[in-house]
């Protein structure tokens, strides 16, 4: 447990040799979901006041789908859209470094002090996103921060339009 707590420390701290450590670490796969679940449930307990217990236990779910959901699309863009000569990289990685780059949202708990909720999420988000760009650029060997924003960016995108039509063909389907 102690080794899981440096881990996300270290992650949290966004340092890039923790990324390379758990990129190489297959068995590193069972603590990177862990801290994916621990940072949804910190975030379900920061917001426990709006969503309630079944809308944390529906986040958490949620939390693990999307997150093996975006290491896949992330590998895939990186990979196939945007590599750079020396990009090696396998679906584990980015699970892994990417499951370790939510390390920061430990902190949304803390939206569950009365008028925090609004700006703990939102620095937790912009930490999280840097972490995941860090997380990004070592798990597909790159040399640019740029490129690694780029994949982030791309991956974002696709996934706002794919909910978007998700959201918009299930409300169609209550009318």
């Amino acid at each position: 447990m102690a080794h899981l707590m440096d881990r996300m420390i270290r992650a949290a701290k966004l340092d890039a040799k923790l990324y390379e450590e758990v990129e190489a670490d297959q068995g590193a796969l069972g603590q990177a979901m862990v801290v994916v679940v621990l940072s949804s449930a910190a975030a379900g307990i920061g917001s426990f006041g709006q969503s309630g217990l079944g809308g944390m236990l529906i986040g958490m779910i949620a939390a693990v789908v999307g997150w093996c959901v975006w290491a896949y699309m992330t590998y895939f863009i990186g990979t196939r859209l945007l590599p750079e000569p020396q990009t090696k990289a396998d679906h584990g990685e980015l699970l892994r470094t990417i499951g370790f780059s939510t390390s920061p949202g430990l902190i949304r708990v803390l939206g569950i002090i009365p008028g925090l909720a609004e700006i703990i999420f939102f620095v937790a988000s912009v930490w999280m996103l840097t972490a995941m760009v860090i997380a990004v650029r070592q798990a597909l060997d790159y040399v640019s921060t740029w490129r690694a924003v780029g994949v982030c960016v791309i991956g974002w995108i696709v996934q706002a339009i794919f909910l978007m039509f998700l959201f918009t063909f299930l409300g169609d389907s209550n009318t």
